[in-house]
C-alpha cells in the first residue's frame, strides 16, 4: 500500500533535509555519484547513503544505476522542477536574512533591458552611497515574464515601460523619455554624412529583432516607406552582444532604443546614423504596488522620483542642431 500525500508530507517535514534536495539536483545534473560528491564537497558513500535514505523515505526509486553512473526515473524528472524551486527559495531566504542583518532590508527589483541600461545602472551607485545598508536583488526580465513575477509575488518594484494591461493593484510612474535611433558601426559610410534620408536607408542591410517585439513592430511600420522589402541580415536576434558584434563586423544597420545603446555610442563601440527625425517611443518608468511599500522599496522609489526631477532629459539631435543654427 502506497503512503498518502499527508504521510509523505509529514515524513519530509520531520526527516527531510535541504541536503537531500541538493544531492537530488546535482545527481540529476551530473549523472554521476563521484562527480556529485566532488561538486558538493562530500564523499561518494555519503551521496549514496543520502540517495538511499531519500528513496526509502519517499518509497519511490529516483535514479536507475548503470555502469556509467545514474539516470533519473520518471518520478525524479517530475520532481526536479519542484526541488529547484525549493532550493531557490532557500537561497532567497538566506539573502533576506543577510539583508536584515545589515539593517537596511532587501529590495527585489526587476528591470527590462532598456530600463536597466538607462535608468538603473546610472542610478544604483548613487543610491548605494545614500543607503549602503539596503541590499538590492536585481534581475532582468521582459514582457510576460515581468507580469508573471508580479503574479507570483517575486518582485517589489519593476523598472520598465508601461504594459498594455496594468496588473491589478499596481501603478506606473514615467521617469525617463526614450526614442528609437538608427545605429551602425563607427566606421560605417553613413556615419560621415550630415543627414541621411529614408530613401538612403531603404538601400541598406538591416539587422532585425524578432517578430513580436516592440522594436520589430516599429521597424516594420517605418519600412513601409521604403517601397520595397528591405534587405535584412541572416541573423534575427534581440541579444545585444550579438547585435553589437555583427554591426561592427558588417555594413548592416539597426533600429534600437537610445536607452539600450546610448552607453555603447558614448564608449565609441557604435554610432548613431544622423537622421533628422525623432522616432518617439513610450517612456521608461517604475511600476510599484499601490499602497504601502516595504522600507527598502520605498527608499528606492523616493530616490528615483527625486533623481528624475533633477536630471534633465537629453535633447534630440534635431533640436540641438536647430539651437546651434539659431545661435549662428
Amino acid at each position: 500500500m502506497h503512503p498518502s500525500a499527508t504521510a509523505l508530507l509529514n515524513r519530509l517535514l520531520v526527516r527531510g533535509k535541504f541536503r537531500h534536495i541538493q544531492v537530488l539536483l546535482k545527481l540529476a545534473e551530473l549523472g554521476s555519484i563521484q562527480r556529485t560528491a566532488e561538486s558538493i564537497g562530500t564523499t561518494q558513500s555519503a551521496v549514496t547513503q543520502t540517495l538511499a535514505y531519500l528513496e526509502q523515505m519517499l518509497e519511490t526509486p529516483l535514479f536507475q544505476r548503470h555502469a556509467r553512473g545514474v539516470q533519473p526515473t520518471r518520478a525524479c524528472i517530475e520532481l526536479l522542477p519542484v526541488a529547484r524551486q525549493l532550493l531557490e527559495g532557500l537561497f532567497e531566504s538566506v539573502e533576506v536574512i543577510s539583508a536584515h542583518h545589515r539593517g537596511g532590508g532587501m529590495l527585489r527589483l526587476i528591470g527590462s533591458e532598456s530600463a536597466t541600461q538607462s535608468l538603473l545602472v546610472p542610478a544604483l551607485p548613487e543610491f548605494f552611497q545614500r543607503h549602503p545598508a539596503v541590499q538590492v536583488q536585481l534581475r532582468q526580465a521582459e514582457g510576460d515574464d515581468q507580469l508573471l513575477a508580479i503574479s507570483r509575488g517575486e518582485v517589489d518594484l519593476l523598472a520598465c515601460r508601461r504594459p498594455a494591461a496594468m496588473p491589478a493593484g499596481w501603478d506606473f510612474v514615467p521617469l525617463l523619455e526614450d526614442r528609437y535611433g538608427v545605429v551602425c558601426a563607427p566606421d560605417h559610410p553613413l556615419r560621415r554624412r550630415s543627414r541621411v534620408m529614408w530613401a538612403t536607408l531603404a538601400n541598406q542591410t538591416w539587422l532585425l529583432a524578432p517578430s513580436g517585439t516592440a522594436v520589430r513592430t516599429r521597424f516594420d511600420e517605418l519600412a513601409a516607406r521604403f517601397g520595397q522589402p528591405p534587405r535584412t541580415h541572416a541573423l534575427v536576434t534581440r541579444a545585444l552582444a550579438a547585435t553589437v558584434a555583427l554591426l561592427r563586423a558588417s555594413k548592416a544597420i539597426a533600429l534600437l532604443p537610445h536607452s539600450i545603446v546610448r552607453h555603447l555610442v558614448d564608449a565609441g563601440e557604435l554610432a548613431f546614423v544622423p537622421i533628422d527625425e525623432t522616432i518617439v517611443m513610450p517612456p521608461i518608468g517604475l511600476m510599484r504596488p499601490v499602497g504601502q511599500l516595504g522600507e527598502a522599496a520605498a527608499k528606492f522609489c523616493e530616490f528615483l522620483l527625486e533623481r528624475a526631477t533633477q536630471t534633465p532629459a537629453p535633447p534630440s539631435r534635431l533640436a540641438a542642431r536647430r539651437r546651434r543654427s539659431a545661435a549662428n
